[in-house]
Formats: C-alpha cells, sequence, structure tokens
C-alpha cells in the first residue's frame, strides 16, 4: 500500500504534467487555483454545498485548476473534459470531478481512502 507522502509526491508530478501538457496546446493556457486547503474552508464548502468536510484538499490530493481559451477563462465542466479524459489516462486512481455526481470540473484528485 502506498504512503501518503509517496501518493503526494505522485500527484504532484502528475498535476505538474498535466499543466504543462496543457499549456504546451495552442490557445490553452493552465494554472493552478487551490491545492491545500484548511479544515475551515473544506467545512465552510461543505455547509455550503460546493464541497466535501473530508476534501483531498486537506492533505494535498486534489487540486483546483484554471483554464483559459484564447485569454478567456473557462468556467463549464465541458470545457475541461479533454484534460479530466487525459488525466485519468496517467494512473487508474486519478480522479476528474467532471465525472462527479455533483460536476466539478476543473478538479483533478487522486482516490485515497475511498474519497475522490
Amino acid at each position: 500500500m502506498e504512503n501518503l507522502s509517496s501518493k503526494r509526491c505522485r500527484f504532484s508530478a502528475a498535476i505538474s504534467h498535466l499543466v504543462i501538457w496543457v499549456n504546451q496546446k495552442p490557445g490553452y493556457s493552465c494554472a493552478f487555483d487551490q491545492v491545500k486547503r484548511t479544515k475551515e474552508e473544506a467545512q465552510a464548502n461543505a455547509k455550503s454545498g460546493k464541497g466535501i468536510s473530508n476534501s483531498l484538499h486537506l492533505i494535498g490530493l486534489a487540486a483546483d485548476l484554471i483554464l483559459y481559451k484564447d485569454g478567456v477563462y473557462q468556467t463549464s465542466t465541458d470545457a475541461y473534459k479533454f484534460m479530466g479524459d487525459y488525466w485519468k489516462t496517467l494512473s487508474p486512481d486519478f480522479c476528474w470531478g467532471g465525472d462527479f455526481k455533483k460536476k466539478d470540473g476543473n478538479h483533478f484528485s487522486v482516490e485515497h481512502n475511498g474519497i475522490k
């Protein structure tokens, strides 16, 4: 079983790879929005319905990314689909928020203890 520190390092390398991969595509640019989240932020997001209190952001296994196409900030889950599809090819335990019941297109994570 992979320990948390190893998984965090693997996730960090892969999410960086994803950002670089997108930035090499003509017309696209991508940046990090949020990786680590405080417990208070996670609880507030859960209370408002925007997230869960045991978010993988708490342990550095999830990242929210910002996507631009031709300089325009993309907010729809569909705009991130090509990224989510590619992300999931990198490892069988990588998850994309666009596949969640409550869509979260800019969310990329690695499953840990049953949490995506």
